[in-house]
């Protein structure tokens, strides 16, 4: 029943612990895989595809470009598990923040009250941090930023802004963006309700995203950054989001066969 031409998209509306599957690494009986002979997208719910695909006809107003690398990690916890830095997400930011013309934020500069701020005027967001899943209450998974700055310039983690981008304070906030892509561990995921999966994904549906990018485990720095700059490559070529990711899954297939490298990423929402 799937269509023929590899070019034509398969929607998949998961159901409970199937929001956890990799359609695009899922083989047939010769061992190739889906993502090979069909272009992919997830949706949590016929709603939720709806509300994308009116988003999209009533058209994005904002222009700015949001790229993200590396921020200065909040600490978290008592005592605080380190955050490991990221330096080929710090590359991958700059690569395409190069390919916008646009200065990235990076370190001090990717603050949690600067980001925010920003975000509301931005047509394409692109995150390459940490994402943390809370499992448990789903709404708690963030993304991670630096802690905001004091009057002199140094990062005092604050209750509000203290590096940690969550689920819940994005449902709050009014977005209208082409694109986000959260280039980072763990992002599609949540806690799985009746209603689909509660977290990061959800919260910028709800929010007022066309469409995302998010992962599914955690993913390989230095990989996901050439895997990212090929997705643009190939969006700035098709202006398909769907098709775009399908080559760069494809093109990361032939140095890096094991589909941990390149499976975990999933367009939820619209395609064009």
């Amino acid at each position: 029943l799937l269509p023929t031409n590899p070019e034509e998209k398969v929607i998949f509306i998961p159901h409970s612990s199937l929001f956890n599957v990799p359609f695009p690494a899922l083989q047939d009986k010769d061992g190739k895989y889906l993502i090979e002979k069909h272009t992919i997208i997830t949706a949590p719910s016929i709603q939720v595809l709806d509300s994308t695909r009116k988003l999209q006809e009533k058209g994005i107003n904002t222009k700015d470009i949001l790229v993200v690398g590396n921020p200065t990690m909040p600490i978290i916890g008592e005592p605080p598990p380190p955050l490991p830095p990221l330096t080929h997400a710090e590359e991958e930011a700059k690569v395409i923040a190069s390919r916008y013309n646009v200065q990235p934020f990076i370190g001090n500069q990717a603050t949690e009250a600067k980001i925010t701020q920003l975000m509301p005027n931005a047509r394409i967001m692109h995150f390459a941090t940490h994402g943390i899943l809370d499992d448990n209450r789903g709404i708690g998974s963030y993304i991670a930023l630096a802690p905001s700055e004091d009057e002199n310039g140094r990062l005092t983690p604050s209750e509000d802004k203290d590096g940690r981008l969550t689920a819940e304070e994005i449902f709050d906030m009014k977005l209208n963006a082409q694109l986000v892509v959260l280039s980072a561990c763990d992002t599609g995921r949540g806690r799985i309700t009746g209603e689909g999966v509660i977290g990061l994904s959800r919260s910028l549906v709800a929010a007022g995203i066309e469409s995302l990018i998010v992962s599914l485990w955690n993913v390989d720095d230095e990989v996901t950054g050439s895997f990212m700059g090929e997705f643009y490559n190939q969006w700035d070529k098709t202006g398909n989001k769907a098709q775009a990711l399908r080559q760069a899954m494809l093109t990361t297939m032939k140095t890096h066969p094991d589909p941990r490298y390149w499976g975990a990423f999933t367009l939820i929402g619209e395609d064009d």
